[in-house]
């Protein structure tokens, strides 16, 4: 490839088995980038064997545009999710674009938004104190027809990044810093799908548990596990990216978790609170932030 200006980059390991809309996750960038990077991990340095993963992307993803890597998950990193970071970084590494537009297995992008991302690219190009792009997220719960806005539940996020100028993944991925300085970071108007929590109930569990041992180390268990209706819940008024359609439909969560019984804690009640202050001013009080946001 001649020129690249845009890499998309991502890594997923275990995306049949754990649920993860992973080919709807990259067939939601294909159209935004150049090139494509899928990093797949294994659980054996000795044994190209996984899930089914590997083989199933690269038969939906042929051609030169796709690049596929394979990494062996270091089992002993296992504190922090620190893991997720190197995988991360694996991806990036190998991105030949002056951008990197990146998207985690169960994040998808919106057609729609797709030509104002490229537009704020084109503004990367023009200034060159922008170090990466700001994207909103909407988070769904319990199925794709419920939205989570509580404080847990990150409001942005950097998800596009200059690439080539010391930018990396940070911890456990979330977000990216410059040798563990935050970036500059403007908005792009755009919103990440975040489908983690709209799987089928059984394979949440079998997700979290995979999930949880990447901060707690192999040996740990979680206790039981279902959905339940939680603070911040709301509908989802909006309409889903066109590549989710069929994965709604046939692995997505059908629970009508809004008809649950609200599970109640007593520390709701700063959530509660804090969501007022912000209905009325527009600030999220004490909101962690993985970047330092430019107009």
């Amino acid at each position: 490839m001649a020129s690249v200006l845009i890499s998309g980059f991502t890594f997923v390991k275990d995306g049949l088995s754990l649920g993860y809309p992973v080919r709807e996750s990259i067939a939601s960038i294909e159209a935004l980038c150049d090139e494509v990077i899928v990093n797949v991990g294994l659980n054996d340095p000795d044994s190209p064997k996984d899930d089914g993963t590997y083989e199933y992307l690269r038969d939906h993803f042929p051609g030169k545009k796709f690049r596929f890597l394979t990494s062996h998950w270091d089992r002993t990193l296992t504190t922090g999710g620190l893991i997720l970071s190197q995988q991360t970084n694996r991806a990036l590494d190998a991105c030949r674009g002056r951008y990197a537009q990146y998207i985690q297995a169960d994040e998808v992008l919106h057609e729609e938004d797709l030509l104002g991302i490229h537009s704020s690219v084109m503004e990367m190009e023009r200034r060159r104190e922008i170090d990466g792009l700001l994207f909103t997220y909407c988070h769904f719960y319990g199925n794709a027809n419920v939205e989570w806005r509580a404080r847990e539940a990150y409001r942005r996020e950097v998800r596009l990044v200059r690439n080539f100028s010391g930018i990396s993944s940070w911890k456990d991925a979330q977000g990216f810093r410059r040798k563990g300085k935050k970036i500059k970071a403007k908005d792009t108007g755009a919103t990440v799908y975040h489908y983690g929590w709209a799987r089928k109930e059984k394979t949440m569990v079998a997700k979290k548990q995979a999930l949880e041992k990447l901060y707690h180390g192999s040996g740990y268990r979680i206790g039981e596990f279902s959905y339940g209706r939680r603070w911040a819940l709301r509908p989802f008024r909006g309409k889903h990216p066109q590549v989710m359609d069929q994965w709604i439909r046939d692995k997505g969560s059908d629970l009508d978790i809004m008809g649950l019984p609200l599970r109640w804690q007593w520390g709701d009640i700063k959530l509660v609170l804090s969501e007022v202050v912000e209905k009325i001013t527009g600030h999220r009080l004490f909101e962690y932030k993985n970047f330092v946001e430019i107009q």
